[in-house]
C-alpha cells in the first residue's frame, strides 16, 4: 500500500508512469523487438535482427595476428608507465627477470621501439647538490669539478652498496600488470554466422538512437543487437537507486552478452554506453572482437560529481526538464534545427524520467576502470569524436588513443555528441570499412611512442570524402602504428 502510493506520487512528480513489467518468458515482438528478463522483475528492451543469409565457411588464409607484450606499472603518486615489450624483454620476464629498457649500463641494445625504464628511485635532498639520476643510478652531469668528482666516486660504488644508500629512497609501484597475448584479427563479414553487432546507448538515450546504424548494417547482413538499459527507452524502470549503478547495469549488459554472443563480437558503444564496452571487452577477451567508442571520453575512472545539477531532488529536475532538453540539444548538436529537433523527438533521446537521470547520473562509480584498466585492453578499437561535443573534449579521446594498444581516432569536424544521428551515413562508412579491417602481416612491428592522431573532413550530407572522391568513406590512421594499415 506505502509502496503504491509512493510509485504513484513519483509519477506525479515526473509526469510519466513507470515502465510497465513485461511477463517472465522472454517475448518477440514484430521487427526483430524482444524483451528480456535479466533479473525478476526486471525487463529489458532488447532489437535483435538476425538477417536471412547463406551460411559461408571462414576463408583460410594467415589472417592477421595483433601481439601485446607490455608491461603496465601504476605508481602510488598516479603516474603510470607502460612498456611495449620486445621479444627479448619477454623471454626475461618469463625467466622471472626484470626487462631492460634503453638506459643504464650492462644491458646491451635494447630491443626496438621496447619502451625505456623510468626512473623509479627518488633522490632524497641533503643539501650536497644532485644525488641521483636517470639510468640505473647514474649521477647527473654537473659543472662543479668537485660534484663530478663526487659522481664518479659513486659510479665506481657497488651496485649493492648504491641501493642501500640512505639517499636514494625506492619508490614501489601500487600495481604492476603483465600483458603477454597474440589474437588473430581478421574481417567481419556479414555473411558469416559468427558475427554479432552489439550497440550500447549512454545516458537518456535508448536503442533508438542506433536506428540508422541497425537498419544499415541488418541489410547489409549482419547480426545487430541493441538493447534498452533500465529505465531507458521501453525497458523496466525499478523506483530504487540502486537499480541504476554501473555495477548493476553493467551486469545487465553482461547477461544479454552472454546471450546473445557468437564467436566474433563487436561492440559499439556511445557516450556512457562505452564503458560498458570496455568492462565486456576485460571481462570476455576471447569473445570480442573489435570495439568502437563512439564519444566515450578519456580512460578516467568513473565518480559522481559532487557539484552537479542531478543532485538536486527529483522533483525539482522535473520542473526543470523543459531546461535541462533545451541543454541537451544545444550541447549535443551541432546545429539546432528543426531536423536537429525532429530527431531529439524521435528517437526518444533524453526521454527517461527525472528519477532514472539523477539516479544513473549519480550512480556512475567505476573505479576499476582506470587507464591501467584500460591499457590492458588487447584488442582493436576504433575511436569516433564529434569535433562540436561540449560534453566531451577531443583531447580526452586523444588520451584514449595514446593508452590503448591499438587504437585509431578519427574526428568528424561537423559532428557532436550524437554524432550518430547527425551524420549517420559518414559513421556507418567508418564503422563498416573498420568491420572488413584486419592487421598487415607483412609488416609486424611493435608500437611507437607517441601516436598520431587522424582529423577527417566535415560530414556533409554524404559524409566526407576520402582523398580518392569516393563520397562517404574516410581514412582511418593508426594512433601507434601496431601492424595497422588503411582498412580498405
Amino acid at each position: 500500500m506505502l509502496s503504491g502510493l509512493l510509485d504513484g506520487l513519483l509519477c506525479c512528480l515526473t509526469g510519466r508512469s513507470a515502465n510497465v513489467v513485461c511477463p517472465l518468458e522472454t517475448s518477440e515482438l514484430a521487427d526483430g523487438y524482444e524483451f528480456v528478463e535479466v533479473k525478476p522483475g526486471r525487463v529489458l528492451r532488447v532489437r535483435h535482427v538476425v538477417p536471412e543469409r547463406p551460411l559461408v565457411e571462414e576463408p583460410r588464409g594467415p589472417g592477421g595476428a595483433v601481439s601485446c607484450k607490455r608491461r603496465i606499472t601504476l605508481y602510488r603518486n598516479g603516474q603510470m608507465l607502460i612498456e611495449n615489450l620486445g621479444e627479448r624483454a619477454r623471454a626475461e620476464l618469463s625467466n622471472g627477470q626484470v626487462a631492460g629498457g634503453g638506459g643504464g649500463g650492462g644491458g646491451g641494445e635494447a630491443e626496438p621501439n621496447a619502451g625505456v625504464d623510468l626512473d623509479v628511485t627518488d633522490p632524497v635532498p641533503d643539501g650536497e647538490g644532485d644525488g641521483g639520476g636517470a639510468g640505473g643510478g647514474e649521477a647527473g652531469e654537473s659543472k662543479d669539478p668537485k660534484q663530478q668528482q663526487k659522481n664518479q666516486q659513486q659510479q665506481q660504488q657497488d651496485p649493492q652498496q648504491q641501493q642501500q644508500d640512505p639517499r636514494f629512497r625506492k619508490r614501489k609501484p601500487k600495481r604492476t600488470v603483465v600483458v603477454d597475448c597474440e589474437r588473430k584479427i581478421t574481417a567481419c563479414k556479414g555473411t558469416h554466422a559468427d558475427v554479432a553487432l552489439f550497440f550500447l546507448h549512454g545516458v537518456g538515450g535508448s536503442l533508438d538512437i542506433w536506428g540508422s546504424q541497425l537498419d544499415f548494417f541488418s541489410q547489409l547482413g549482419y547480426e545487430v543487437i541493441a538493447p534498452d538499459l533500465a529505465g531507458h527507452g521501453a525497458s523496466s524502470a525499478p523506483q530504487i537507486a540502486a537499480a541504476y549503478t554501473f555495477y548493476a547495469l553493467a551486469e545487465d549488459v553482461r547477461v544479454l552478452f552472454k546471450r546473445y554472443a557468437r564467436k566474433r563480437n563487436v561492440l559499439i558503444g556511445h557516450s556512457y554506453g562505452v564503458s560498458f564496452c570496455t568492462f565486456l571487452a576485460h571481462e570476455y577477451p576471447e569473445l570480442v572482437h573489435k570495439v568502437v567508442m563512439i564519444n566515450g571520453g578519456g580512460p578516467t575512472a568513473l565518480e559522481p560529481s559532487l557539484c552537479s545539477i542531478f543532485n538536486l531532488p527529483t522533483c525539482v529536475l522535473h520542473c526543470l526538464s523543459p531546461i535541462l532538453a533545451w541543454s541537451f540539444l544545444k550541447a549535443g548538436f551541432a546545429q539546432q534545427g528543426s531536423r536537429e529537433r525532429q530527431l531529439l523527438k524521435e528517437n526518444n533521446a533524453f526521454n527517461v524520467s527525472s528519477f532514472v537521470l539523477r539516479a544513473t547520473m549519480s550512480g556512475q562509480y567505476w573505479p576499476e576502470g582506470d587507464e591501467a584498466y584500460h591499457a590492458e585492453l588487447a584488442v582493436p578499437v576504433l575511436l569516433v569524436h564529434g569535433m562540436c561535443d561540449k560534453f566531451v573534449p577531443v583531447e580526452e579521446d586523444q588520451r584514449m588513443a595514446e593508452i590503448l594498444l591499438l587504437a585509431f581516432l578519427k574526428v568528424l569536424d561537423n559532428g557532436s555528441h550524437m554524432i550518430m544521428m547527425e551524420c549517420p551515413e559518414a559513421v556507418n562508412t567508418l564503422l563498416h570499412e573498420f568491420l572488413l579491417w584486419e592487421p598487415d602481416t607483412s609488416s609486424q612491428r611493435e608500437p611507437k611512442a607517441r601516436p598520431a592522431t587522424a582529423k577527417a573532413a566535415p560530414c556533409g550530407p554524404r559524409g566526407p570524402e576520402s582523398p580518392g572522391g569516393r563520397p562517404g568513406t574516410a581514412r582511418l590512421a593508426s594512433t601507434n602504428g601496431n601492424t595497422a594499415r588503411d582498412p580498405r
